[in-house]
């Protein structure tokens, strides 16, 4: 197995503890944590196929990277400012309490 292939099958492990978790929970801060699983194994398929490319020196995939953690971090706090307001109000952070939030 190539160092490629092991990287893309332990961002694939880890896309899909990400997608489990976000799907399966009720808890909004570990649904959040799921997603955040999955942006993390999109940020190592791009690391990884930077590295493993044709033009490594290019940088192009390292700089892609960095704007996707970038974006990450500021889903997190919008993400986070959105559910302690909600707790703040609803005294619950149960997802399946907040159905009257659905328009």
């Amino acid at each position: 197995m190539t160092p490629l292939q092991t990287c893309l099958l332990i961002s694939a492990l880890l896309f899909s503890v990400g997608f489990a978790g976000a799907v399966t929970r009720r808890h909004a801060i570990l649904v959040l944590i799921g997603i955040e699983l999955m942006l993390n194994a999109a940020n190592l398929n791009l690391i990884a196929f930077w590295r493993f490319g044709a033009h490594p020196e290019s940088l192009n995939g390292f700089i892609f990277a960095l704007f996707s953690m970038a974006l990450a971090a500021a889903e997190a706090a919008v993400g986070l400012a959105l559910v302690i307001a909600i707790y703040r109000h609803k005294k619950t952070s149960n997802l399946d309490e907040m159905k009257e939030l659905k328009g």
